[in-house]
């Protein structure tokens, strides 16, 4: 209530009574309690014309209603009566020194130069000195700063041009421990001709609305900013810089080991913690820099990032706390660069997503430049460490699951160089980077019989656990479908139908994953090397070209038909069978090493053909001249690369012999393979030779028909190969005692390591290897 006999109200902008004096009540009959706070209104008879008195009758008095502006902006009313009885000029003088003085809002006036001649109490009271300490100074006399400066400026500005003039400043008063927020409004006051004889200064303290606008904007940042990465380092970076210097002059952040290697802390935290400190930042100079650790470094029990990651609670201390003094002393090692950076107050946060904790994030502030931190700004740190923690938790995670999709997919891949004598090979299998999860791209190299090779390369749609998955199914089947010696353009059908047939039932073997959603769409090429007729037979599905590069002559991309993807077709596959001169290098890839976002992939395939061209020491030395030329450190998808260099076998090594449909040619044929072995120096596997062409040779000449030959080939192993004109698989089968055949290839599966049927064009070749000195 203002103390005066004088009716005076005081309304807001919205019509809402605010105050009022002690002659309003006299007058009016309301008590303070039934007027503050009511509609302006309620205390006007119906026209508006003149005041109404409580119990409901007009008052002979018309209310004189004065616009109330601040910073330009309409902030509200005072209304005074017009017509009081005895009230004189005198009067009418004394009310306006009373809206002066009594006004809560800081107003002083100065003369054109700047000198204060009148301030009232609020004024006085923000400036920490008595209307007669002020009169006559400049306000940057007694109070300093940059922000007081400009105030004064302002002031200069205004009697200079007559315009007034709003503005913010940040200061800090004398006596208050933070700074505040002021809206400036300075205006001239003439006379009727226009002339400035002082300024008028009204200052309104915005300090709280200035706060929580300030804290939204760094709410609004940090929800913007966080997450950005999914790596558990980047994620922790990110919210120290949303921090830092905004909000404190340095931070910390802190994580439990188990967190930074993807995994969850299994056991309650009690007494001294070990956190591995993953990101400091400091703003200043003056607080020095803590070292990032790799090793988890342990905090004692007394330590303020201890305790609230003990509590689960977010800890405000000051330097003068006798907490904060205990933990200085007992853990010099990570506090003496705290006490050394002239640090005074500080905030502690733990980071946990579903009350399990992950770390914590210590925010310092220093006495140079920054005031203490407030019980508001406990609220904030909260905040801002609630939004981390789901981030952080989200990177954990991304990190756990792309290590077991890495490790599945390591494990499920060949260990390259391997030896064969058909080719040598190198490979190389790159993840995606970053923030991608790891794909389904891999490799294979398949001996088969007659001293083949399979070349295998695939794609699986998606990546992650299930993508790493799938890819191992794959990989199985064309596996299982190559060991029945299935020619290229079948073993596709075959596993178009595996995937087809599948990928509408089978659950993912990888728990709370559901179907695996990779099968559709994988693209596959395979192909099979003959190192003794030198030719290649290749059938692709979705999948690009391989690149061949002749011992003499350019690489270029090998014509082959190329099908649907997995799954997305019925159409049939097609294979192309191609010469490859010995030495050649075969290149087979995934889109990963030649798909990118800035250039086209026929600019990048050339770039290709350019790098496969080059002369290398080796194989490896060429796969990793490619990888480095092609990419680039940030890769959005795998990339497998197999390089094979292909090898003829020598025509000392081979023997061969067209066999006419005659069983008594079978003696004349056991004698010429002894012959060849007696070449070879393998005498002493002469006899079991000849049972096993011996068999082989008379079942081709009584089942087979059609043009036959024997061809012998000297590896690691002996091969037997025998063709002839039919389709028909032999069959082992266990011979009665009473009968007089049908052990034939029991005898060859009893002196052979391994034998089997493969079908060609004109018929079928029946197979078998043997151990050189069996």
């Amino acid at each position: 209530m203002i103390d005066t006999a004088t009716p005076v109200v005081v309304a807001d902008s919205g019509g809402t009574v605010t105050c009022w004096s002690r002659g309003a009540q006299s007058l009016l009959g309301f008590a303070t309690d039934e007027v503050v706070g009511r509609p302006l209104n309620a205390l006007l008879a119906a026209d508006g014309m003149a005041f109404r008195h409580r119990d409901g009758n007009p008052v002979d008095v018309a209310p004189l209603v004065s616009p109330l502006v601040l910073q330009g902006v309409h902030a509200g009313y005072l209304l005074t009566a017009a017509d009081v009885a005895g009230t004189d000029r005198r009067d009418r003088d004394q009310l306006l020194t009373w809206a002066f003085y009594r006004n809560p809002i800081p107003t002083g006036i100065t003369d054109p130069e700047g000198r204060l001649l009148r301030v009232n109490p609020a004024m006085a009271r923000a400036a920490g000195a008595s209307e007669a300490e002020l009169s006559g100074r400049h306000l940057t006399e007694f109070l300093t700063g940059p922000g007081f400066s400009a105030v004064t400026q302002q002031i200069l500005r205004v009697a200079e041009t007559g315009v007034p003039e709003s503005r913010e400043a940040y200061v800090r008063a004398p006596g208050e421990p933070r700074a505040h927020a002021w809206a400036v409004d300075a205006f001239p006051l003439t006379d009727a001709d226009g002339r400035t004889h002082a300024v008028a200064t009204c200052i309104f303290d915005y300090s709280e609305l200035h706060g929580s606008r300030n804290r939204m904007a760094l709410i609004n940042e940090a929800r913007d900013h966080l997450g950005m990465s999914l790596d558990v380092a980047g994620t922790a970076r990110e919210l120290a810089e949303v921090i830092v210097p905004r909000f404190a002059d340095g931070a910390a952040v802190y994580l439990l080991d188990h967190v930074v290697e993807g995994e969850l802390p299994t056991s309650a935290l009690v007494g001294p913690v070990a956190l591995r400190r993953v990101v400091s930042l400091p703003h200043s100079d003056s607080l020095s820099r803590h070292p990032v650790s790799d090793e988890p470094v342990v905090h004692t029990a007394s330590s303020l990032v201890a305790a609230c990651l003990r509590s689960g609670e977010p800890e405000l201390r000051t330097l003068a706390d006798p907490a904060v003094r205990r933990w200085f002393e007992e853990d010099p090692a990570q506090t003496e660069p705290l006490q050394r950076g002239g640090v005074h107050s500080l905030i502690a946060v733990p980071l946990q997503v579903r009350g399990v904790p992950l770390g914590a994030v210590l925010l310092v502030r220093n006495a140079h430049s920054s005031e203490l931190f407030a019980s508001d700004d406990l609220t904030i740190a909260a905040e801002l460490a609630a939004r981390a923690a789901v981030c952080l938790d989200n990177a954990r995670r991304f990190r756990r699951e792309r290590g077991i999709a890495l490790g599945l997919q390591r494990t499920l891949l060949p260990h390259l160089p391997g030896t064969h004598p058909a080719v040598e090979t190198a490979a190389r299998y790159l993840p995606a980077s970053g923030d991608v999860e790891t794909g389904g791209d891999w490799f294979d190299v398949i001996p088969l019989p007659g001293a083949r090779v399979g070349l295998v390369v695939g794609d699986v749609v998606g990546h992650g656990i299930a993508a790493a998955a799938t890819m191992g199914r794959l990989r199985t089947a064309v596996r299982t479908l190559a060991d029945i010696d299935l020619p290229p353009d079948e073993l596709l059908t075959h596993l178009d139908d595996i995937v087809s047939n599948t990928s509408d039932t089978d659950a993912s073997p990888v728990p709370g994953l559901g179907e695996i959603p990779g099968d559709v769409g994988a693209t596959c090429l395979y192909a099979v090397y003959d190192p003794v007729a030198g030719t290649c037979v290749l059938a692709a599905a979705g999948h690009l070209p391989p690149i061949l590069v002749p011992p003499e002559g350019m690489a270029h991309l090998i014509d082959v038909p190329v099908g649907p993807p997995l799954g997305l077709s019925s159409l049939p596959f097609e294979s192309a069978e191609i010469a490859v001169p010995e030495g050649s290098v075969l290149a087979l890839f995934t889109d990963g090493l030649v798909e990118t976002r800035d250039q086209d992939m026929d600019t990048r395939l050339e770039q290709l053909r350019g790098l496969l061209s080059r002369s290398a020491a080796s194989l490896d030395d060429l796969g990793d001249a490619i990888l480095d030329a092609l990419l680039s450190t940030e890769r959005t998808d795998d990339v497998a690369l197999l390089l094979a260099r292909t090898r003829l076998l020598d025509r000392t090594q081979i023997g061969r012999w067209d066999i006419p449909a005659d069983p008594s040619v079978v003696a004349d044929v056991r004698r010429r393979v002894c012959e060849r072995l007696s070449e070879w120096g393998l005498e002493e596997s002469a006899f079991s030779a000849e049972l096993i062409v011996s068999e082989l040779v008379t079942n081709a000449i009584r089942y087979g028909g059609g043009a036959i030959r024997l061809q012998l080939i000297k590896d690691d192993t002996l091969i037997y190969e025998v063709w002839d004109g039919s389709t028909t698989t032999p069959h082992l089968r266990r011979a009665q005692p009473s009968d007089e055949g049908g052990r034939g290839l029991f005898l060859v599966a009893q002196l052979t390591q391994r034998w089997g049927t493969r079908y060609t064009s004109h018929g079928k070749v029946v197979w078998a290897e043997q151990s050189q000195f069996a």
